[in-house]
């Protein structure tokens, strides 16, 4: 019996609940891919699933056989392609979940000029909001907003993701500019549109958290109609800078400093971060990608900041 093959069977039932989705994915008949599992369970001397008409469940004692073979397999995995690309050109698919305003806006641009630089690289991009986990979901680079998540991956905080306040001048013109937080109320608001739901306008009064939002213009994920939107003078916007800095470099936009200050969450701590399995990074073209893709952003960042510190605005 090939163990290892019995093993990967054996993880892929678990991560996908399954025997039929698990012989799919390795294109083998469900009943042979039953049958090595069986042989495994049989050396073992112990079962490790439990089998209905509807679902496949782990044992007490498979479930702590998987938590160690599963480990153990995918180093193995890493290690063999590591060992295959060794001081190689760097070549293969390279799997990349990336949030969608950033992907559209940022990195798409970007990855055309990293295609260029290595042409042996095959891009597999996925844009979504919804949150990716690396290994259940195959991916090799994932960029996402929020906090340094808490696993065991790297994180890398490729810029800030500080949400602010905007609106065209032609809307503070017609509705008057807001003298305080809580005077936002008064306004119409375009509201971004998470997996969990719009994000809120939050301020800190006295020690307590309240929420400020303006009645709804528009909700949606969509950024780029939020900010036509804002441009067309129908409400205040609050996405972060670096989706906004074109319009604001260009006067088309203007930020709202008010007091007490506004955010869509209580975390002062947000960013947008850049996420790997800390041992596939001497994957060659793992490397290669995220050697590019922080230099880079980093760049980018820098010159947005320069350029918003020269533009000066001025509204009636």
């Amino acid at each position: 019996m090939d163990q290892l093959r019995a093993l990967k069977y054996f993880i892929s039932v678990v991560e996908t609940g399954s025997f039929t989705k698990a012989a799919e994915k390795f294109s083998v008949p469900a009943s042979s891919l039953s049958r090595r599992i069986a042989d495994l369970e049989k050396g073992l001397g112990a079962t490790l699933l439990k089998r209905t008409t509807r679902v496949v469940t782990l044992t007490e004692i498979g479930e702590r056989y998987y938590q160690q073979v599963s480990s153990i397999v995918q180093s193995l995995e890493i290690t063999d392609e590591s060992v295959r690309t060794y001081q190689s050109t760097p070549m293969g698919v390279l799997n990349i979940s990336s949030t969608v305003g950033f992907g559209e806006q940022i990195l798409l641009p970007l990855l055309d000029e990293f295609s260029e630089r290595y042409p042996q690289i095959t891009l597999n991009v996925t844009l979504s909001d919804e949150l990716t986990t690396l290994a259940y979901d195959q991916v090799d680079i994932a960029i996402r907003g929020g906090y340094a998540p808490d696993e065991h991956v790297v994180a890398i905080k490729l810029m800030d993701n500080r949400f602010i306040a905007v609106a065209s001048p032609d809307y503070l013109e017609q509705q008057g500019m807001p003298t305080n937080a809580l005077s936002l109320r008064h306004y119409q608001g375009l509201y971004f549109k998470t997996p969990t739901g719009p994000l809120p306008w939050l301020c800190e009064i006295q020690g307590q958290w309240q929420d400020i939002s303006a009645p709804a213009h528009l909700i949606t994920n969509n950024t780029d109609w939020l900010i036509q939107k804002a441009l067309q003078g129908k409400g205040i916007l609050m996405l972060p800078r670096w989706a906004l800095v074109d319009k604001l470099e260009a006067g088309e936009l203007v930020e709202l400093t008010l007091e007490p200050a506004i955010t869509v969450t209580q975390n002062p701590n947000l960013g947008l971060f850049l996420l790997y399995q800390k041992q596939r990074y001497r994957v060659p073209k793992l490397k290669a990608a995220i050697d590019f893709l922080v230099a880079r952003i980093k760049t980018i960042e820098e010159s947005q900041d320069k350029n918003l510190a020269n533009t000066i605005y001025h509204i009636e």
